[in-house]
C-alpha cells in the first residue's frame, strides 16, 4: 500500500489530472453531465485508456454523493430505470471495444467524440418525441456504449431523452442518477474483467476530493434561471478540454 501511494504521489501527471477533475466537477455540479467530456480528453494525455477509464469510475462513484438527495427529489427513478437494461448491454460493448484501442487511438477517439457532441448539445437539437419503453432501452445502449469505450454515458441521454419539455432542474437530476447506477455497473464490470489496478484505483481515490469539491461549487453556482449561462461556460470549457487532448498539440 505504501508503494502505490508514493507512486500516486510521484506521478508526474498527478496536477493536470487535479485541475481537470476540479474542472469536470464544476460542470457536472451546474449541468448535471460534462464530466467525461472535460476529464477523459485530459487525463488521457497522461493515462493509458484503462487507467483513464479506472479512475474516472472511482471518483464518479463517490465523488456525487454529497448532491445524490437532491437529485433523487428533484429527478424521476422510475424513468431513470428504464435506461439501465440497454446500458448495461451497450457498457460491455464498449469495454471491449476499449480494451482493444491503443493509447494513440483512445486519445484521438475522445477527442473527436468529445467535439461531436459538443457541437450537437451547443446546436440546440433535442428529440423531441415522447418515447415507449423500447426507444428507452435504445438510448440506453447507446448511453452505455459511449460510456464503456470513452466514459461519456451522460450526453447520449441528454440527446435523446431528456432534451424535450423536461425542466432543467429535472434533466439535471435524471441524469445525475443515471451516471450514478451505471457508475456502479462499470466499476462491478471493471472487476469482473480484472481491469481494476491497485495504481489507477488509489489515484481516483485521491482524485475524489478535488472532485467533490468542484461539484459543491458547481452546484452552488448552480441557477435555473441562468441555465444558458452555465452551459455556455460548460461548453467552452469541454471545447478546451477536447481540443488541448489531441494528440497534434503534444
Amino acid at each position: 500500500m505504501t508503494a502505490i501511494l508514493q507512486a500516486v504521489a510521484g506521478f508526474d501527471g498527478l496536477p493536470v489530472l487535479v485541475a481537470a477533475v476540479f474542472a469536470a466537477g464544476m460542470v457536472r455540479g451546474f449541468t448535471g453531465f460534462g464530466t467525461a467530456l472535460v476529464y477523459v480528453p485530459v487525463a488521457a494525455t497522461v493515462l493509458p485508456p484503462v487507467q483513464v477509464i479506472v479512475t474516472i469510475i472511482t471518483f464518479d462513484i463517490l465523488g456525487p454523493l454529497p448532491v445524490l438527495p437532491r437529485a433523487l427529489r428533484e429527478g424521476d427513478p422510475r424513468e431513470v430505470a428504464r435506461l439501465l437494461p440497454g446500458a448495461v448491454v451497450g457498457l460491455a460493448a464498449g469495454l471491449m471495444l476499449l480494451t482493444r484501442l491503443g493509447p494513440l487511438t483512445f486519445r484521438w477517439m475522445i477527442c473527436i467524440v468529445s467535439l461531436l457532441l459538443l457541437l450537437v448539445l451547443a446546436s440546440g437539437w433535442r428529440y423531441r418525441r415522447a418515447l415507449g419503453d423500447v426507444a428507452k432501452g435504445a438510448v440506453g445502449l447507446v448511453s452505455g456504449l459511449f460510456g464503456g469505450a470513452a466514459g461519456a454515458a451522460g450526453p447520449p441521454v441528454i440527446l435523446f431523452y431528456l432534451g424535450g419539455t423536461e425542466p432543467p432542474a429535472r434533466i439535471r437530476a435524471n441524469i445525475l442518477l443515471f451516471l450514478a447506477v451505471f457508475d456502479v455497473f462499470y466499476l462491478a464490470l471493471l472487476a469482473w474483467k480484472g481491469l481494476l489496478g491497485a495504481f489507477p484505483v488509489a489515484l481516483g481515490l485521491v482524485l475524489i476530493l478535488p472532485y467533490a469539491l468542484g461539484v459543491l461549487a458547481g452546484q452552488a453556482a448552480f441557477d435555473p434561471t441562468r441555465e444558458r449561462v452555465y452551459r455556455g461556460v460548460a461548453y467552452v470549457v469541454i471545447a478546451v478540454a477536447a481540443l488541448g487532448g489531441l494528440p497534434v498539440f503534444d
